[in-house]
C-alpha cells in the first residue's frame, strides 16, 4: 500500500523545523516539535461513470501504467473542493469525448489497488447528453462493450461494478 512514510516528510510545511515522529491518535506520525503541527494523511478519493446503452457499458483502455490496455470506467481523481459529481462528468468529457448527466450514486468502492491510486472511487450512473466519441487525456481508445463480451479490465472497482450488473 502506497502511503507515505515517515521518512518523505523531512521538514515542517509551516515553520521549516526538522519533523519528528510521535504516536498521535494510536498512529506514529510526522509532527512538528516547535509548532506542534501533525501530518494526518487523507484519502485520495475517484469518481467514475457507468454508462450504459442497449446492454452494453463505456470503457476507456489506459494509455499508462499500471495496467496499460486494459479497460476500465472513466474515471479520475476529485479536486479539492470540488463536487464529486463535476469530476466524474470532467473525466468522463476528457476520457471519452462524452458529455453526460449524473442519475444517481450507484456504489462508494474503498481500498487503494495501486501505489498510484484512490483509496475510494464514487461511481455514479450517467447517461449521455451530448458530446462525440472520442478517446483523450489518459485513455487510448473507448468503446461499448455487452456485458457478455468484456475486454481484459483493470481494475477490481470496475469489475466490482460489472459483477453487480451481472446479477439479478
Amino acid at each position: 500500500m502506497g502511503h507515505h512514510h515517515l521518512d518523505e516528510i523531512k521538514f515542517c510545511p509551516y515553520c521549516g523545523t526538522p519533523i519528528q515522529p510521535k504516536e498521535v491518535y494510536g498512529k506514529t506520525r510526522a509532527t512538528c516539535p516547535t509548532c506542534g503541527w501533525v501530518h494526518y494523511e487523507d484519502p485520495k478519493v475517484a469518481a467514475a461513470v457507468l454508462v450504459q446503452q442497449n446492454g452494453s457499458i463505456l470503457l476507456a483502455r489506459r494509455f499508462f501504467n499500471p495496467n496499460k490496455g486494459d479497460w476500465t470506467l472513466p474515471a479520475g481523481f476529485i479536486d479539492a473542493h470540488e463536487d464529486p459529481k463535476d469530476a466524474a462528468i470532467r473525466e468522463c468529457l476528457e476520457e471519452t469525448g462524452l458529455v453526460v448527466r449524473i442519475i444517481r450514486l450507484r456504489d462508494i468502492i474503498s481500498g487503494r489497488e495501486h501505489d498510484r491510486g484512490a483509496d475510494m472511487v464514487i461511481v455514479y450512473d450517467a447517461e449521455i447528453i451530448g458530446g462525440k466519441l472520442s478517446a483523450g487525456d489518459d485513455a487510448d481508445e473507448v468503446a461499448f462493450f455487452p456485458l457478455n463480451e468484456l475486454p481484459p479490465i483493470a481494475f477490481q472497482a470496475t469489475k466490482k461494478v460489472i459483477k453487480s450488473l451481472r446479477e439479478p
